[in-house]
């Protein structure tokens, strides 16, 4: 992996390989945007990675009253999953628990498609056969009663079968200060793109994991080659100026929306450069055995 150079900043030769999953979108509404986005937060909450948390959530985007269905402060949150099945769950749980729950709530489908995934259907018996059924056109909602007032609640929301997980950069740097400067500088330039989203704490994961341990009952472990500390014990695969490693996730609806995103977050590093900010930038795969999907990031420079 002979590195370029961009202002600079070393840029592999090497690309980040993704795979499929299904993904899902709806759209939080609340009596103000704090609550809006309390609902929307709670709702994406242990969901980071599918190797141990069953689905991969965050937040999308905000949208104002104006472009809302009731008029209301909203925010737009996204699901992925490894089967139709598993997100169904998922999804169904957290809303059921984060957003029923929360104050002065509304939840609708915010993601067209043939295949849908129910919502307000299965949610619809919280209300103990004191919901009522309501249509608007060809959309069709649950009116749930709850202790405020009322659960307004799409009845299903579209389910996509091309969404992309795994997205990911690797950004390296000399000290843990320029390279966590880089890395959200990166993140605040990729929460632009709509229709992804960067499921780990704030955009950011420092534990990056390859497939396989030593120890059988676990699926996956610590990157041992990109891990600073080992280096001169394992096959590193860091150069000696390299003393911290970040990592950011992606996962989007298309192919097209995670391509953007790392783009963006490419961009952000490489104006910034290497005094202030990351020396190298990597991507993680796994020989194109793991996924179809590879985003070069030679074709994503600026």
């Amino acid at each position: 992996m002979r590195p370029m150079k961009k202002n600079g900043v070393r840029i592999d030769d090497s690309f980040a390989e993704a795979f499929p999953m299904r993904g899902t979108a709806i759209l939080i509404t609340a009596p103000n945007r704090r609550w809006a986005r309390q609902a929307a937060t709670t709702m994406t909450g242990f969901a980071t990675s599918v190797i141990g948390c069953g689905a991969e959530a965050g937040i999308d985007c905000e949208r104002p009253s104006k472009s809302t269905p009731d008029g209301r402060p909203g925010v737009r949150v996204l699901m992925f999953a490894m089967s139709s099945d598993t997100l169904q769950t998922q999804l169904v749980n957290r809303a059921g628990q984060c957003v029923l729950t929360s104050p002065g709530s509304a939840c609708f489908a915010d993601l067209d498609g043939a295949d849908r995934l129910p919502i307000g259907d299965q949610l619809r018996y919280f209300g103990d056969g004191w919901q009522v059924s309501k249509k608007f056109g060809d959309r069709h909602f649950w009116r749930i009663p709850v202790m405020d007032g009322e659960f307004l609640c799409e009845a299903t929301t579209g389910l996509t079968k091309k969404a992309v997980g795994g997205g990911n950069l690797l950004i390296m740097g000399t000290t843990a200060k320029t390279t966590m400067r880089a890395t959200e500088f990166a993140v605040a330039a990729m929460n632009g793109v709509e229709g992804v989203i960067l499921p780990f704490p704030g955009g950011i994961v420092r534990s990056g994991s390859k497939v396989g341990s030593k120890y059988k009952a676990m699926t996956a472990s610590t990157n041992d080659a990109y891990c600073p500390t080992l280096r001169g014990a394992v096959a590193s695969n860091l150069d000696g100026d390299v003393g911290c490693v970040l990592e950011i996730v992606i996962d989007g609806l298309t192919e097209d929306a995670v391509a953007g995103a790392m783009r963006a977050g490419l961009a952000a590093i490489v104006k910034l450069g290497p005094e202030h900010g990351a020396e190298r930038v990597g991507a993680g795969n796994y020989g194109g055995k793991l996924g179809p999907f590879h985003f070069h990031l030679k074709d994503l420079l600026p």
